[in-house]
C-alpha cells in the first residue's frame, strides 16, 4: 500500500438540485489523517463498483438520508411514515457496496447513516424514529454548531474503539433520529449511549470495519478522539 492511501467516500445526494455533493469535513479529516479522499460514483452496478474499489485502499460510508425500511423487511406504510427523506439510489448502491467491502476486506468506516446502512446490509434492523419508538431523556438530534458534544457514550473495554480512544465515557456530537435496533449477526457493539442506543460497532472478522453513530467528520477540528478514529482508518488502509 502507498504511504498516501486513497480513501473512497460515498457521495451525498441532493434530490432537489439533482446533484452529488460532499461535506468538507469528510475530505478534510481523511486528508489530515494522511489519506487521499476521492468521491465514489453513485451506482449500484457491481462492475462499476468493483472497478472503483480496485482504485481505493479504504472507504468511508457517509451520513445522509434515512434508510428505506423495505431493506430490512418493514414494508408497513405506517412504519415507513416514521422516516424522513429516503435516498433509494444510495440504498441500492450500499446494498451492493457493503458486501463487496466485506468480501474484499477493505478497511471501512461508517458514520451516522453509514452505521445504519452497514447494519442493514449485514442483516440488522433499525429504529426508524427514536423519539416516537424509543423515547428517552438523551438528546440524539443536536443543533449547530455540530462539532459540539450532545451526550456521552460508554466505550466498551476490550474493543478496537477502546484501544483507539480509551474505554469509558466519551463525549460525542450527535445528529440522527434513527439508530440500530437489532445488531447484525457479524457485528459487535463498541459503544452505547446512556439510554442503551448502540453508538458504535465493529466486525471482528474484518481487519478494519468500524462504524459510529456520531459525527467525527464535524468534530475532528476540535476533538482528538475524532481525529484518532480517522487515523485508525487511514492506518488500516495503509496496510
Amino acid at each position: 500500500m502507498s504511504d498516501l492511501p486513497v480513501i473512497g467516500v460515498t457521495p451525498l445526494v441532493d434530490h432537489e438540485r439533482r446533484s452529488l455533493w460532499m461535506l468538507p469535513g469528510y475530505f478534510d479529516a481523511v486528508a489530515e489523517a494522511g489519506g487521499v479522499p476521492v468521491m465514489l460514483p453513485l451506482t449500484a452496478d457491481p462492475a462499476l463498483l468493483a472497478r472503483a474499489l480496485d482504485a481505493v485502499d479504504g472507504v468511508v460510508l457517509t451520513g445522509g438520508q434515512d434508510v428505506d425500511p423495505a431493506r430490512y423487511g418493514e414494508r408497513d406504510p405506517a412504519a415507513a411514515a416514521l422516516c424522513g427523506e429516503l435516498c433509494l439510489a444510495r440504498d441500492a448502491m450500499e446494498s451492493v457496496l457493503v458486501p463487496a467491502l466485506v468480501t474484499r476486506d477493505v478497511p471501512t468506516l461508517g458514520i451516522c447513516r453509514g452505521i445504519q446502512s452497514l447494519n442493514v446490509a449485514l442483516g440488522g434492523t433499525l429504529w426508524q424514529d427514536l423519539p416516537r419508538q424509543r423515547p428517552s431523556a438523551v438528546e440524539h438530534h443536536g443543533k449547530p454548531p455540530y462539532e459540539e458534544p450532545v451526550h456521552t457514550v460508554e466505550v466498551l473495554p476490550a474493543t478496537p474503539l477502546a484501544a483507539c480512544v480509551g474505554a469509558g465515557e466519551l463525549a460525542v456530537n450527535s445528529y440522527h433520529h434513527q439508530a440500530l435496533r437489532e445488531v447484525a449477526p457479524d457485528l459487535r457493539v463498541m459503544a452505547e449511549a446512556p439510554d442503551g442506543v448502540v453508538e458504535a460497532v465493529w466486525r471482528p472478522a474484518s481487519r478494519f470495519l468500524w462504524a459510529v453513530q456520531w459525527h467525527p467528520e464535524f468534530a475532528h477540528r476540535v476533538d482528538e478522539p475524532s481525529r484518532k478514529i480517522f487515523s485508525a482508518l487511514v492506518a488500516a488502509a495503509r496496510g
